[in-house]
């Protein structure tokens, strides 16, 4: 059997590809996969690392959501790229194509669509990209990450199975994240993370956070930067005089290669609202304090952050309303409110989805 995984441009797109190719594996292991993304996009890297098959569709960008002359390039490069992708296709001869999102899933979709070749793709976010709005029209199923995201496809071929989560982030456990971060289970701990580039609006708001946490030294906190913005938090923390180093509850990394065992062992997460962190969160059950970014496609965080929001499974603050004071006061609010964190918790896990990757590989193999 052989499968086609397209999906690009960010992680967001990448991993859960990933994951439905380990969970097709574990079901079928003889399959056999072809990765397309584009030469830039970070697919290009972390794919071919993951021993996965992988070739690139040349493609200039997404379309623009209103008219531009830039526009016109980008349709006739991404006509001429439907032929390139019919030519894979036809090469790699698939049971079947799956695309996770990112321009580059539209011509390889596409062209299989038209192959008659069973395509499936997967849209994790409550508001639909561009790209698949289109292949929504064409393709033979839609695996939806949010119930929000019903709305916009056909119902007929549309399924709320949630968003694929790494096995990693279900088996990961608080005791060995105690360990490895060097905390105790006494304190609350709260895991802050604007994604893999770091949110310099929750980093710069965290500095005040983290000064008076240092003082009040009632809870624990892991602080992800992200590498680009490390050394201008370390400076401003140092600024502020604080040295981190002094104080055990307090951890302030540039990047966690083990984000899953962080997870594990938080009681708080504040965090951006991509569709995956989100998905993560949920099937561990932590709450959050969700900081959409707000230069989003459609603005899809901030929806994405509603609906856990809305569950009574975070609290939302936007980009715009940051500041360092409503950060504490939110925080100070449920870190002295046990209670409340726990029906928040409660309300994150009964979100969760942990078996969507499973649900979403069953829906590829009946199609094929």
């Amino acid at each position: 059997m052989k499968i086609i995984v397209s999906g690009g441009g960010t992680g967001g797109h990448i991993y859960p590809a990933l994951t439905l190719i380990d969970a097709i594996k574990n079901k079928r292991p003889e399959t056999e996969f072809l990765y397309v993304g584009t030469e830039k996009g970070l697919e290009a890297d972390i794919v071919p690392k993951a021993g996965i098959n992988f070739t690139a569709l040349k493609l200039e960008g997404g379309l623009e959501r209103h008219f531009t002359l830039e526009n016109i390039s980008r349709a006739a490069n991404a006509i001429w790229s439907i032929k390139r992708a019919a030519d894979i296709v036809k090469k790699f001869n698939p049971n079947a194509v799956v695309g996770t999102g990112g321009y580059v899933c539209g011509p390889i979709l596409l062209a299989a669509s038209l192959m008659k070749v069973p395509t499936l793709i997967q849209e994790q976010n409550a508001v639909a990209g561009v790209t698949n709005k289109i292949l929504s029209k064409f393709v033979d199923k839609i695996a939806v990450g949010t119930r929000d995201a019903l709305k916009n496809f056909p119902a007929d071929k549309t399924v709320y199975t949630g968003n694929p989560i790494r096995r990693e982030v279900l088996a990961a456990k608080k005791s060995d994240g105690l360990k490895e971060f060097n905390f105790t289970a006494d304190k609350p701990i709260v895991l802050i993370s604007g994604g893999s580039r770091g949110a310099r609006s929750i980093n710069n708001a965290m500095i005040d956070v983290l000064k008076s946490a240092a003082q009040k030294n009632s809870a624990q906190f892991l602080h992800v930067t992200g590498k680009g913005e490390f050394d201008s938090v370390m400076k401003k923390l140092s600024d502020a005089g604080l040295n981190v180093d002094e104080f055990a509850n307090i951890k302030v990394m540039p990047y966690l290669y083990n984000m899953p065992t962080a997870m594990a062992m938080a009681d708080l997460a504040i965090f951006r609202a991509g569709a995956t962190g989100l998905a993560e969160l949920t099937a561990r059950g932590v709450p959050a304090i969700l900081i959409p970014y707000p230069y989003a496609a459609e603005n899809h965080q901030e929806f994405n952050a509603r609906s856990l929001v809305e569950a009574g499974a975070a609290r939302m603050i936007l980009n715009k309303d940051l500041t360092a004071e409503i950060l504490s006061a939110t925080l100070d609010e449920l870190l002295t409110s046990p209670e409340k964190l726990k029906s928040m918790a409660a309300a994150s896990l009964s979100l969760g989805k942990p078996n969507a990757a499973d649900e979403i590989a069953d829906l590829i193999l009946k199609l094929i």
